[in-house]
């Protein structure tokens, strides 16, 4: 069964999406299996893969409003991961699924019967707390939160938490802080190197290890529709992504360690 990770920051231009394509690659490097959904009307994930918003016959709107089958609107990549695409019309559908029973449910009741077909769901999501948003930690099982260190993180931060506790309380319980991630990090940065320790000494066992460096190579790949594994395999972008996947696999054993154990 896939873990479902909602990739989330109400805050734009936090390296939302950028996280979204390059670990979903990343994962897939590895040999995951891997779905990537976009769940941002902008469609900056579905572009950043390599899918041309114009070109797509089914999205990710047409399967939350029972238009098409989502199998028919999944497009497998030359990264070896999937997408479910989306484009602008996710704008529309947004405010028709304002008006739909059980709302909160239409993504998670969607995946439910393909997530055995993945290890890894990722779902990007809108820099907002709307109703797609809402819909994705429904979804998923934990939440990743990139985090660029400057003035306003925490704030912003403080508001999301907020969010997800009301989720877990009212829809979710077992949703979960997958962890916080540090994005765009410039270590020569006083600023940055302030809001890190701060999310170290408030969140010391949910901050990863790796961080995000600011790097040309990783904003550069998007615009050739490529992760940056892809583009360039060498650059600083890569190999921090590469290691946050890979941090991720290792918290995933230690956690189920224990379990093993138990039942042997």
């Amino acid at each position: 069964m896939a873990k479902i990770v909602a990739i989330v920051n109400q805050k734009g231009g936090v390296g939302k999406t950028t996280t979204s394509i390059n670990l979903a690659a990343s994962f897939a490097s590895m040999k995951r299996r891997v779905l990537l959904i976009d769940l941002d009307p902008q469609g900056n994930a579905t572009v950043g893969s390599g899918v041309s918003k114009e070109q797509i016959t089914y999205t990710v709107s047409d399967a939350l409003l029972h238009a098409a089958n989502i199998q028919e609107a999944i497009i497998k990549l030359a990264a070896n991961y999937a997408v479910l695409p989306t484009n602008n019309e996710l704008i529309v559908a947004e405010v028709q699924l304002l008006q739909e029973p059980q709302r909160e449910l239409r993504l998670k009741n969607l995946i439910e019967p393909i997530v055995s077909q993945y290890d890894y769901v990722l779902i990007d999501c809108p820099p907002s707390l709307n109703i797609l948003t809402v819909n994705a930690l429904v979804a998923a099982d934990s939440v990743l939160i990139p985090i660029q260190c400057e003035y306003f993180a925490l704030e912003g931060l403080s508001a999301l938490l907020n969010t997800i506790e009301q989720v877990q309380a009212t829809i979710n319980p077992a949703l979960c802080i997958e962890g916080l991630l540090r994005t765009m990090y410039d270590g020569r940065n006083r600023l940055a190197l302030d809001v890190s320790a701060q999310l170290l000494a408030h969140f010391p066992k949910r901050v990863y290890r790796t961080v995000i460096p600011r790097n040309v190579r990783l904003a550069e790949a998007p615009s050739h529709g490529l992760p940056v594994i892809q583009y360039d395999e060498k650059s600083q972008g890569a190999i921090a992504y590469l290691a946050l996947a890979g941090e991720m696999l290792r918290r995933e054993e230690e956690l189920q360690a224990p379990e093993r154990a138990g039942v042997a």
